[in-house]
């Protein structure tokens, strides 16, 4: 039978996680000094600070850093050399450079390619019909984007006037991607991806107006099965006279694509909605809190936080040429995403406006590669489509899944989005009781500890000295060596249950990745 860890050293690894216990000493979760200059967006975080008289968090430690610009940026936990490497470094821009490394990684396209698959409704089937070949050349074409940084204007427009195949050229599959193909649906989901608002929400004349730009496309079959080509409707002969978003009256001459004025409008530089959308959402995913929030709620009713620092992202992002990673870089390398994630103020306010990183669980996906890496096995999926590219080996990173439709009983548990809405609501990273006892019971979970290839790591690492092999753990999952009195704990614990050394780094494994340190990014 699998022995399972004793439940005390469960619960004493579990309690000296610096989320779950403000008594604890915020080493080494915390520095005293920033090691960061200040930008614009920290002069702007303070101003709204100081508004309110909140004290910032301070700096968080280089350990910390490292673990969650990692996950922030790729999806994964650092190896443990990587942090050794980093963590010697005494370079004062090695954050800087860390920074910029893992932009231009594939890691990092991967990660970003699965925030636009939720968004773009990647999905094969029900209610989000758009069939395996689809999917796969339309995850190939956004991973082919990211990766090569493609300016998001230019992606925009791609995605807004495409036509043709939907197996031959990818971008169409936006307008296949939907529950319906009526122009009200289209007009929403466009409103919804690129201008992050809620068309519903709008008066009954404003949506027609809206969706009168999207009352030309047509769709029709070929003779090969489940394709469906999307092209502008030669029937539509007569011109249309349609109001932009902004109150602005357009002519286009019969023949016209109507996608294509809304395409130009929505793309210039002084469009009140596009850069402003794309910011406060890359803001939202780094942050975990959009600066307008829910990130893709946009009102008059419904303010940014604050709005000198949303129009800063909104000049940067445009004077840029829409260089997403230049966005990403300018969040990443401020204070205020470095500081803390233990509050310096008890204000109930602190946490919208920025006093603090916000700490929040992985993403489903995040995790389950994790505990695949951990356990040196991968995980075994599921698809209600007999189709080739359903089957998927069990070492494929669950983050490079190109079709929403694929899962398994781990990732519908966690909280993985359906993909049917393009919401960012639609993935929930709320802990459950689901989960709690999954992680601390799961015979799964047992097998993959048993069989880790990190023992064997660790145990190699024995021969350092007292302490190597547990250091080495301590490394590979929280990105950071033990404290003293964790040490201690350990120390007691083995001698108190006379476990084997292999036994002992078991229990501390498991007990590790039950700790919300392990659980959450923070």
């Amino acid at each position: 039978m699998m022995r399972l860890p004793h439940a005390a050293c469960i619960a004493l690894m579990i309690s000296v996680s610096a989320l779950t216990a403000a008594a604890q000493p915020k080493l080494p979760y915390e520095q005293t000094d920033w090691c960061t200059p200040e930008t614009e967006i920290d002069r702007l975080v303070l101003a709204g600070l100081a508004a309110e008289d909140i004290a910032p968090a301070v700096p968080c430690s280089d350990e910390v850093f490292i673990r969650r610009v990692y996950l922030a940026v790729t999806g994964r936990i650092p190896r443990a050399v990587a942090v050794e490497q980093f963590l010697a470094d005494a370079d004062p821009n090695r954050r800087a450079r860390v920074i910029d490394d893992l932009l231009a990684s594939d890691e990092a396209a991967d990660y970003l390619t699965l925030k636009w698959c939720d968004l773009l409704r990647v999905k094969a089937e029900f209610p989000i019909n758009l069939w395996p070949n689809a999917v796969q050349c339309y995850h190939r074409w956004i991973r082919d984007a990211v990766g090569q940084n493609m300016p998001y204007d230019q992606f925009a427009r791609h995605l807004l006037t495409s036509s043709g195949s939907n197996f031959r050229v990818p971008p169409v599959n936006f307008y296949r991607a939907l529950q319906g193909s009526e122009p009200p649906s289209l007009a929403a989901a466009v409103a919804l991806t690129f201008m992050g608002t809620r068309l519903e929400a709008w008066p009954q004349d404003q949506r027609d107006q809206m969706a009168a730009f999207f009352s030309r496309i047509a769709y029709k079959g070929t003779a090969e099965w489940k394709e469906e080509i999307v092209y502008l409707n030669p029937a539509c002969n007569e011109p249309l006279e349609a109001v932009l978003p902004d109150g602005t009256r357009v002519h286009i001459e019969a023949g016209e694509d109507p996608r294509q004025a809304f395409a130009d409008w929505l793309i210039s530089d002084d469009n009140p909605w596009f850069a402003r959308s794309i910011a406060n959402r890359v803001w939202s995913w780094l942050m975990g809190r959009g600066i307008v929030h829910e990130p893709d709620d946009i009102r008059d009713d419904n303010p940014p936080v604050n709005p000198e620092l949303l129009a800063l992202l909104e000049r940067e992002m445009a004077g840029s040429g829409y260089d997403l990673r230049h966005l990403y870089r300018l969040i990443l390398n401020s204070r205020t995403w470095q500081q803390s994630s233990i509050p310096a103020s008890d204000d109930p306010t602190a946490e919208k406006l920025f006093a603090f990183y916000l700490p929040r669980r992985l993403d489903a996906e995040v995790l389950i590669d994790t505990l695949c890496w951990l356990g040196g096995r991968g995980e075994s999926y599921s698809s209600p489509i007999p189709e080739p590219f359903t089957y998927i080996p069990e070492y494929h990173p669950t983050v490079e899944l190109a079709d929403g439709s694929i899962t398994s009983s781990f990732l519908e548990m966690f909280g993985r989005p359906s993909r049917d809405t393009g919401l960012e609501a639609e993935r929930s990273n709320e802990p459950t009781e689901g989960q709690r006892l999954y992680l601390l019971n799961s015979m799964d979970v047992a097998k993959r500890l048993s069989k880790s290839p990190l023992l064997r790591e660790a145990a190699a690492k024995a021969s350092e000295g007292p302490g190597g092999a547990i250091r080495w753990v301590y490394l590979s999952l929280l990105s950071r060596e033990p404290t003293e009195a964790e040490f201690a704990a350990l120390t007691a614990y083995a001698a108190e249950a006379g476990l084997k050394p292999q036994d002992l780094l078991v229990d501390l494994m498991w007990a590790l990745i039950n700790s919300k340190e392990f659980l959450y990014l923070h």
